[in-house]
């Protein structure tokens, strides 16, 4: 006969569920770390009980206090989990009750399938608040080093290839830029997150005279009016993991943002390019290797964004055939999403950091951008202001660039014979084309790499991320 775990159901049942069951069952491995939220949501739902008639006041500062007790216990590291209570409610709902009498009460008007979404959501909302700051810390960093950089330029691909020169201050302000979507993005979860579900019960609500505006005041359940923000329908309340999958989602986003900056990193750490140093900090050695200097962490994040995307899909996946209400399915909904919150905050602060202990190899990287193939567009511009068609002018320096490989030289040592033999419209000026810094100074458009502009950008970023 199988071993019956200890933990008390109900008086619908005669025992316990086997041993094997309850282990299969239990969430509070993961689930633990809701415990502050459940703590404030028992003192919020405390409060209005008393308040409504059902918990006397002396009952309600006996239990708000028994809470706060077990608080500490657990920050101290003093609390004892029991695996045998299944989860985060139970195991501080029984141990407040065998401290206070009036701890039985406490569970009026509730069911752990409000109580959890409520957890989860005043969990997530602080997770939220604390990865934007992350994100700003990181956007400072990007900006930093583009400041410190503003007058370094640096060829700029498409398909991998040279195409236009930018400097490496405008490559970095592009992350800035998605970054700053990305908040925006989290900004509008936070808002959906931001929706007090206490109230509900079960599924159906409660006969009870539930003041549920009260618990979301107490909460912070409010928009910017201060008016309570609540589920206005107990089912959906209940089973709503929407703004888990919108966190995931934008986090998701988020992930390939910074796998991309990765890459970029990874590319200019190489030999090949060599257009930065990471200090050793931020870097490993290989084993057999004595000569290795691996960016882990720019690689580590660059991988980590599978494991964000996955867990998006996994909540998706978990939703997708779930009828109304709540099932016990949703018990996986939180180590997906503890995961991708623990690992998207990790990766920012650590590529903000990374970046800290960057520094640009400025001599490498004016190597680079003096390609006068970086300029090509450029030429054709200038003929474009001679009064050339835009396709006649890329056709025909299209055809510079070819007599310029037939020739095994540059663009800019071609004669002016030889350019005017393409294009009658080449004068000797053309060659003013080639002029690196004139080229950056003339891209003063919004939005371009001109150095004017890009100057005018970090300013901007600098002031917003004070």
């Amino acid at each position: 006969m199988s071993k019956r775990s200890p933990v008390s159901r109900s008086g619908r049942f005669a025992g316990g569920p086997s041993a094997d069951v309850a282990k299969f069952t239990e969430s509070i491995s993961f689930d633990w770390r809701l415990w502050r939220h459940d703590l404030l949501g028992s003192m919020a739902h405390a409060t209005m009980l008393q308040r409504i008639g059902i918990l006397t006041k002396s009952e309600q500062i006996a239990i708000i206090k028994g809470l706060e007790r077990i608080g500490q216990e657990i920050i101290r590291g003093e609390f004892r989990w029991k695996p045998e209570l299944e989860d985060v409610h139970m195991n501080i709902e029984a141990e407040l009750t065998r401290r206070v009498p009036a701890g039985a009460k406490l569970h009026t008007g509730r069911s752990r399938n409000d109580q959890v979404a409520l957890d989860l959501r005043l969990w997530l909302r602080d997770e939220i608040v604390e990865l934007a700051d992350e994100i700003r810390t990181l956007q400072k960093a990007l900006v930093d080093l583009g400041a410190r950089n503003a007058e370094v330029a640096i060829p700029g691909y498409t398909h991998l290839q040279r195409a236009q020169p930018v400097s490496v201050a405008h490559h970095l302000l592009a992350y800035v830029e998605m970054l700053e979507r990305d908040c925006q993005r989290f900004a509008e979860c936070f808002r959906r997150v931001n929706v007090c579900p206490l109230g509900n019960a079960a599924l159906a609500g409660s006969t009870l005279p539930l003041d549920r505006e009260l618990v979301a005041r107490l909460l912070g359940f409010v928009d910017a009016k201060g008016k309570p923000q609540l589920t206005q329908n107990s089912m959906d309340g209940v089973s709503d993991r929407d703004f888990a999958v919108e966190f995931c989602a934008a986090a998701a986003l988020l992930a390939a943002h910074l796998s991309r900056l990765a890459e970029d990193l990874i590319l200019w750490v190489t030999s090949e390019f060599n257009f930065i140093r990471i200090a050793d900090a931020y870097t490993t050695g290989s084993s057999l290797m004595p000569q290795k200097k691996n960016p882990d962490v720019a690689e580590l994040t660059r991988g980590k964004a599978g494991r964000v995307f996955g867990n998006l899909v996994a909540l998706l996946t978990l939703l997708k055939g779930l009828p109304m209400t709540y099932n016990r399915d949703l018990q996986e909904d939180k180590e997906r999403l503890f995961d991708t919150v623990d690992t998207v905050r990790a990766t920012v602060r650590l590529m903000a950091a990374m970046l800290n202990n960057t520094t640009v190899n400025a001599d490498r990287c004016a190597a680079a951008a003096s390609d006068p193939a970086l300029l090509a567009t450029d030429l054709a511009d200038y003929l474009v202001r001679k009064g050339a068609l835009f396709r006649q002018a890329h056709h025909a320096v299209g055809a510079v660039v070819a007599l310029a490989e037939k020739a095994g030289q540059p663009i800019n040592r071609l004669s002016v014979e030889e350019l005017q033999s393409i294009d009658k419209r080449f004068g000797s000026d053309a060659i003013n084309v080639f002029n690196l810094r004139r080229a950056m100074s003339s891209r003063t458009i919004i939005g371009s790499p001109g150095q004017r502009e890009v100057k005018k950008q970090l300013a901007r970023w600098l002031k917003r991320l004070r």
